[in-house]
């Protein structure tokens, strides 16, 4: 299993939709490097719900219901989407203020590349976003 971030802006498409629609294709990307990491994603894989915008933080947790497959929008093979479904609301919201704070979130792309849409989590940042968000690991 691997983990992941996916953003989203919550005036277009947030959490609370995601809820709402008891999940939903996660589509409409079309940065090289941000496709290539949802070429990777696998069915079971898990996710956190980052809003962008004025909000700037991570929100949910969420699990990947199947694997990658062309976009159906968009009729470019190389565009992909996943299906997503949420799993619950963090405790406490982990804003990009606390992550930059944090020593430890150095290399994290959302800290390096921060307009880029879905990125890898390693284990360690992972279980430290949780920790931060007063969620058990």
């Amino acid at each position: 299993m691997a983990y992941w971030l996916v953003k989203a802006d919550p005036s277009d498409y947030g959490w609370e939709h995601l809820v709402a629609d008891r999940g939903a294709a996660w589509d409409g990307v079309s940065n090289n490097l941000a496709l290539k990491h949802m070429r990777a994603v696998r069915k079971g894989d898990e996710a956190l719900v980052y809003h962008s915008g004025a909000e700037k933080a991570v929100v949910g947790l969420a699990r990947v219901t199947g694997d990658p497959y062309a976009d159906p929008n968009r009729g470019d093979p190389r565009l992909v989407a996943f299906d997503l479904q949420a799993v619950r609301a963090l405790k406490k919201r982990v804003t990009l203020a606390d992550i930059k704070a944090d020593a430890a979130f150095g290399d994290f792309a959302l800290v390096r590349m921060p307009r880029l849409s879905v990125m890898p989590v390693t284990a360690a940042l992972w279980k430290r976003i949780l920790k931060m968000a007063g969620e058990k690991a």
